[in-house]
């Protein structure tokens, strides 16, 4: 079977002028390519899904999603954005993208560090393809601008597409981009977290659709489709038609997976305006006539921290900093503002950036292993050789265990808080933070409690103790699910 490869320009191509959700319609990027199988010119025609409506993907055409890259944004800035934050200076971030209008430029006013009290980041309209907008950023008429990981992975590796409309037109010896390398020399990055700044419904994921009487055509898709992909794809677009659709979208919804499980998340404002966060897939607890104690009532009181007084050194070029907390010593600080740093989740990437330094990213709370994928990205390509874990001495020993280049920074010595030791003797269900708690209690919990945790280095703990908690993907999820699951009167 021979394939012939027809390109295809897009309205939405041709709009670079003007925002495209100020134009009316949809499908802007899609609609041209819709044709040319409508019109005969081909049989199977390829698409990014986040662009397709759901109109047309839930229309009478047949679908295989064939790909799917990294579903995150991220940020890229010109290295004087330094310069500008100590100044105090406005920091223009280039996206089209309401969405990301919403989510991200908040973000990016806490995440930044903090230099200055004065500056402010806002957003200009930027249109083009990636190395178009790349260009735009390299001549300073923006600060920032934010695009999808996908793109640049795609872009950066030996499947980069080539000519126009890919944005390619010379390839480096290794088969990427070379245009796309050289624009992202000296460049500074931000991977934005999937929290915060929720991705876009189907992001990252390549579609193929087909004529349904194309009986050949047909059969081809049925071979290429990934059904796992496009199960996670199909409930993405379900959950999004419940908020809003168009290109005013100002919300996100992405398929999350964390160890054996996968669940929905969607945020953002829905189309009346109205602020909502919302998990799909959650674990069941029966909390009916049981009593509940969660350790996150009383964060940061379970333990006090003394810190060592030794002079580290840190070789790697890349440092995770498991807690905030680990982080306090100006001379640990300087180091850091050397480094490519990263962050176990938001809070501790907002103390770090209040202490002056540059995060590239975060684990999103969902552990250190969450980021082994991102790292091996074409974008980023971090080794675990690369990094070095920032902790304290208790959890040391369980990094090193996994082949972690380690600094401890702190001790946790155990503190007594007046009333929690009867709470925890009462629970019929307890939510652990840390298994440190645990340790701390072990012995005047009931016989029968059912322990539930977040996913990560705690579960873990867990299950090589011998215990299955009921495991939530991190604190936030489980927060959303107790304040909808739980009455008052349940909890001790």
């Amino acid at each position: 079977m021979k394939v012939a490869i027809i390109a295809r320009s897009s309205r939405g191509d041709t709009l670079q002028d003007i925002p495209l959700h100020t134009v009316e319609g949809s499908d802007f990027f899609t609609q041209d390519i819709f044709d040319t199988l409508a019109n005969d010119e081909a049989d199977i025609a390829v698409h990014s899904l986040k662009d397709m409506s759901s109109e047309h993907f839930f229309g009478s055409n047949k679908f295989a999603v064939v790909d799917r890259d990294d579903t995150r944004d991220v940020a890229i800035f010109n290295k004087n954005v330094e310069w500008k934050i100590k100044n105090g200076e406005n920091i223009t971030i280039g996206t089209c993208s309401p969405r990301r209008e919403e989510m991200a430029i908040g973000f990016l006013q806490k995440a930044l560090p903090q230099w200055s009290k004065t500056f402010k980041v806002g957003t200009k309209n930027i249109r083009g393809n990636v190395d178009t907008r790349l260009r735009k950023l390299d001549t300073g008429e923006y600060d920032g601008i934010i695009l999808a990981t996908a793109g640049l992975n795609r872009l950066l590796t030996p499947s980069a597409a080539e000519g126009p409309d890919g944005g390619c037109e010379a390839k480096t010896p290794d088969g990427g981009c070379e245009a796309t390398k050289e624009l992202l020399k000296d460049k500074k990055l931000m991977l934005l977290p999937l929290i915060e700044c929720v991705p876009a419904p189907c992001q990252g994921a390549i579609v193929a659709e087909a004529d349904p009487n194309n009986q050949k055509a047909v059969e081809v898709l049925s071979r290429i489709n990934d059904t796992e992909l496009m199960d996670a794809c199909i409930r993405e677009k379900k959950t999004a038609i419940q908020y809003g659709m168009g290109c005013l979208q100002k919300f996100g919804v992405t398929t999350i997976t964390y160890g054996d499980n996968q669940i929905v998340y969607a945020a953002g404002k829905d189309s009346e305006g109205t602020l909502f966060t919302k998990w799909t897939g959650l674990p069941g607890l029966e909390v009916s006539k049981k009593n509940f104690f969660s350790t996150t009532d009383f964060m940061g009181s379970f333990f006090q921290y003394e810190y060592n007084n030794d002079t580290i050194a840190i070789n790697e070029p890349v440092v995770y900093v498991a807690n905030y907390k680990a982080v306090e010593q100006k001379e640990l600080i300087d180091q850091l503002q050397t480094k490519k740093v990263w962050a176990a989740g938001t809070k501790t990437w907002f103390e770090l950036a209040k202490k002056g330094v540059w995060v590239e990213g975060c684990a999103d709370a969902f552990g250190l292993e969450f980021l082994l994928t991102p790292w091996q990205m074409p974008l980023l390509n971090i080794s675990k050789a690369d990094v070095a874990v920032v902790t304290n001495d208790h959890s040391a020993n369980s990094w090193q265990a996994k082949g972690w280049k380690v600094y401890s920074t702190y001790s946790t010595v155990e503190k007594s808080i007046p009333g929690i030791e009867e709470q925890i003797k009462e629970a019929d269900i307890i939510f652990w933070t840390s298994f440190r708690q645990y340790l701390q209690y072990k012995n005047v919990v009931k016989t029968n409690v059912t322990h539930s945790c977040p996913y990560g280095e705690t579960t873990e703990q867990f299950k090589a103790a011998g215990i299955h908690p009921v495991v939530f993907p991190n604190i936030k999820a489980f927060q959303q699910w107790r304040q909808i699951s739980i009455p008052l009167h349940n909890v001790v």
